[in-house]
């Protein structure tokens, strides 16, 4: 379903408990973000570069992950898609579990789900094959990237500093993501451009 231009490689970001890897296919912060093409869950295609002049967030997801449910039962992230979809940014969320993994799941039940839980991201994209995971280098569920209007990575990691699976922790957590578009938008430096991701593992392809 997703097919996938490598721009440039480099040094990526650590996952919560896993060591630093190298690679050269996966996206780092201050680089241009490598360009994708992928099916959304409607059916259409979905270009990172139809988006460029936008600020463009991937939400990696996975419905049976503690870590995400957390930011979904407690409403964090539905609130955080409908507040910067509203300023103009558009949100992808990301599945990346392989059929027969837990968190795989057709784009007919995606939808539903999206419509049980009033989820509102611009488009949820299915890579089945986990290409668009890997060229990322998205460990984790949730993991957050942000990337600028003009295409590069300004933040990567976790989406706040409280890794727990406790829906009661997202009230008073840094939230990572949201300071990220704030500092960007005014103009500022993003303070913390990256951060250990915390969640369960992506369950790729094996």
């Amino acid at each position: 379903m997703v097919s996938l231009t490598r721009f440039s490689g480099g040094v990526v970001l650590a996952a919560a408990l896993l060591p630093l890897f190298a690679g050269a296919q996966e996206a780092r912060v201050g680089a241009q973000a490598p360009e994708f093409t992928a099916t959304d869950s409607r059916g259409q295609t979905e270009t990172l570069a139809q988006y460029r002049g936008k600020y463009v967030v991937l939400e990696w997801h996975n419905q049976g992950c503690p870590y995400t449910r957390k930011h979904y039962v407690s409403g964090n992230m539905q609130a955080l898609q409908k507040e910067w979809t509203a300023k103009g940014v558009v949100w992808f969320t990301v599945i990346s579990s392989a059929p027969g993994a837990q968190g795989y799941v057709t784009a007919s039940e995606e939808n539903a789900y999206l419509a049980k839980v009033h989820a509102v991201p611009t488009a949820v994209l299915m890579d089945p094959e986990g290409k668009l995971g890997h060229l990322y280098n998205a460990k984790t569920t949730p993991q957050m990237i942000v990337i600028d209007p003009a295409g590069n990575v300004i933040y990567d990691g976790a989406i706040d500093d409280r890794p727990t699976p406790d829906p009661e922790d997202v009230h008073g957590a840094k939230n990572y993501v949201a300071d990220a578009l704030t500092e960007a938008m005014a103009g500022k430096p993003v303070a913390t451009p990256f951060t250990r991701p915390y969640g369960c593992s992506v369950k790729y392809p094996e």
